[in-house]
């Protein structure tokens, strides 16, 4: 009897959860880099990155100026965007890709998560959580960065594309993307994980789950033939069908184009928005556009500089905050 109600009050709960959580958020936080470059360090695992010879000096004037443009961009769809300024004495080549060492969730936990590289576990800063402290309710942090004495990772929002509505999580294995601690981040955080092998069009592991995957809330953009295992991608499908998520597949030249590093966001008024990359927007046809338009308003940020150079696109510079306001 005890087991029947423990199993009613947990189902109680989902339901509740489900119906009042949200997927996106209209707060924000952003990084405005004080150093960028090419990561030689990253560019093992992340083929997406291009090496091209700009001046130092120019190439970060250029950089600042897609941040500042893309934070503008989106204040003016009613985003909220909390901007913190890089330390310019860590020398930070990636600081600007906040997401893949934090995130935020909206019961007051934070999590710091391993990074795989060194020069990247500067960016992890405990004054930026002090700083957030001062207008939202953090309950409790957590560091799993501890792993990276072992050699094992989880980059973040990256690494993890969470399902809030459904309390589901989706990861592809990589280098970057260790299998046991992302079940045992889900556990944390009580979401079910899934997890599967993803690669390029030229066989290299997808290194980063937000590079090929984005997730809104009836909708979710994904390239399919990167995922090679059959078993795998039909569970996916049927997930997707099951959580009423339309499957907008992208293909492998919109995916080098960042097509999948897509964020669904809203706005203070509770309007659905979709923060993306001007070449992402580029690539995708007009049925996609389309499609996507059904749910959002799609908002195209200038950042040819930031993700040629560095791999990663709007997603990466986005990392939600779904902390509770205190007050």
């Amino acid at each position: 009897m005890e087991r029947k109600f423990q199993i009613l009050v947990e189902f109680v709960f989902l339901e509740f959860y489900r119906k009042y959580m949200n997927q996106t958020t209209a707060s924000v936080l952003m990084v405005r880099p004080a150093s960028f470059s090419y990561n030689e360090q990253t560019a093992e695992s992340n083929t997406f990155q291009s090496n091209q010879q700009i001046e130092k000096d120019q190439l970060l004037k250029m950089v600042r100026q897609e941040f500042d443009a893309s934070v503008s961009k989106l204040e003016s769809f009613g985003v909220e965007v909390m901007v913190i300024e890089d330390d310019p004495e860590a020398n930070n080549p990636d600081a600007v890709f906040p997401n893949n060492w934090i995130s935020m969730h909206s019961d007051g936990k934070v999590i710091l998560y391993p990074m795989c590289t060194p020069n990247r576990r500067t960016e992890r800063r405990m004054d930026i959580i002090e700083q957030l402290r001062k207008t939202h309710s953090i309950k409790e942090v957590t560091d799993f960065s501890v792993y990276e004495k072992v050699n094992r990772f989880l980059e973040g929002t990256g690494s993890i594309i969470f399902d809030h509505k459904n309390k589901f999580a989706y990861a592809c294995l990589s280098p970057r993307t260790d299998k046991g601690l992302f079940i045992n981040t889900c556990s944390f955080l009580k979401y079910t994980p899934v997890s599967f092998t993803a690669v390029d069009a030229g066989g290299v592991l997808v290194y980063h789950t937000n590079v090929l995957m984005c997730l809104g809330e009836k909708f979710v953009v994904i390239c399919m033939e990167a995922i090679k295992d059959s078993e795998e991608k039909n569970m996916l499908k049927n997930l997707f069908e099951k959580h009423g998520q339309e499957i907008i597949d992208i293909s492998f030249a919109q995916m080098s184009s960042f097509a999948g590093n897509m964020l669904a966001l809203k706005n203070a008024k509770g309007t659905s928005l979709l923060a993306l990359s001007q070449s992402a927007f580029n690539s995708l046809s007009a049925s996609q556009k389309e499609k996507l338009e059904n749910y959002c308003k799609l908002i195209p940020l200038p950042i040819t500089t930031i993700e040629t150079i560095g791999g990663g696109s709007a997603r990466c510079m986005i990392a939600e905050n779904f902390l509770p306001v205190i007050g």
